[in-house]
This record gives structure tokens, sequence and C-alpha cells, in this order.
């Protein structure tokens, strides 16, 4: 186990992307030996945000919801414009998506990822698949957004091209970490 401790200096470069057409592709089908189903939440608790959210990115320095008030998050959870969505398999939640109506027709894939224990299954690419299509299949969809940065998954960006998201804006930025982070979790 490798730790790298809270307080660390952070450089890394935010790339945002969009994709402005349906992908032609249909609803992708579940691995075969998969036991998972995708679920709804519904004005999720704050607390079950949360422990999905740092389940799935607190090893890539996921912690900007952290700065916020609960009852703030609550408020933008219970909003009609947010959709949270959780892959569960065997019990227990596996990865999750959350889509933003960011109004004019623009849908924000705003959080997605796999808790570590269940990448390399083949259910990231479900995941993703199965968000854009719920994302454009709200009505007046004409635009899908998404950001990652290089402190995510190293091939977040290459899977967000590969699923039809075209660069837009990169921008360099640095933080200071508030939480250690397990960096042997991390993939090469």
């Amino acid at each position: 186990m490798t730790i790298e401790p809270a307080g660390t200096k952070l450089d890394y470069t935010v790339t945002w992307l969009e994709m402005t057409e349906c992908p032609d592709w249909g609803w992708p089908p579940l691995p075969v030996s998969s036991n998972t189903s995708l679920i709804r939440s519904v004005n999720p608790p704050v607390w079950w945000f949360l422990a999905l959210y740092d389940a799935v990115g607190r090893d890539y320095a996921w912690e900007d919801i952290h700065k916020r008030e609960h009852d703030e998050i609550a408020e933008w959870l219970a909003s009609e414009r947010m959709s949270l969505y959780v892959l569960m398999g065997d019990g227990w939640p596996q990865g999750f998506f959350l889509l933003e109506d960011m109004g004019n027709g623009e849908v924000d894939l705003a959080y997605f990822g796999m808790v570590p224990d269940a990448v390399g299954k083949g259910l990231g690419s479900w995941l993703l698949k199965t968000a854009i299509l719920t994302a454009w299949a709200r009505p007046g969809v004409s635009k899908l957004t998404v950001n990652t940065c290089t402190l995510d998954h190293p091939r977040a960006l290459q899977t967000y091209q590969k699923a039809g998201f075209v660069p837009v804006r990169r921008e360099d930025r640095s933080r200071i970490t508030t939480r250690d982070r397990d960096l042997s979790r991390i993939p090469d």
C-alpha cells in the first residue's frame, strides 16, 4: 500500500468534453456473467451520495463536494434537474452516474465512476454507454457534457473520447489534498 498523505500539492489538467449528437449504437447488454442492476436513487440522503462519491473517487482526489454544506448537497441532489443512478451488484454498489440538466438542452454527466473492486469486470463500458443513452433519452437534449482530469482513472479521457465525446477546453490547475490517497489502488 502506497499512501500519499493529505497536504500533498497536486498539479493536474482538467479537460471538458462534449457530445452534440446521440450515438447511433443501441442500449448495451449487460455482461453475461454479471449479477447487477441499475437503480435510480430518488432523493438520496447525503450520506448515501457521499459514500458513493468516496468509494469511486477517494483515490482520485475527489474532494470538492466535501467543501459544501450537507444542506446544500441535499438540496442539489433533490433538485428535479438531478438524476442519480447506482449500479448494484451482489448486494453492493459497483458504480454510479449522476446527470444534471443544465438547461437549454444541455445535460452534464456530473459524476461517473466505478468502485475499485468492480473495475476490470466489463461493467464500466456498459455503465458509461447506459449513462450516455439515459442522458440523450431526456426530452429536448441537444448536448451532453462531461469533464475529467489527469487525477482520474488513467484511461478516463480516452474512454470518454472512445464513447464519442470531443474535447473542447483544457485548463491546468493545482490543489493541496485534504485527505490521504491510496495510490496502490490506482491502475497504471
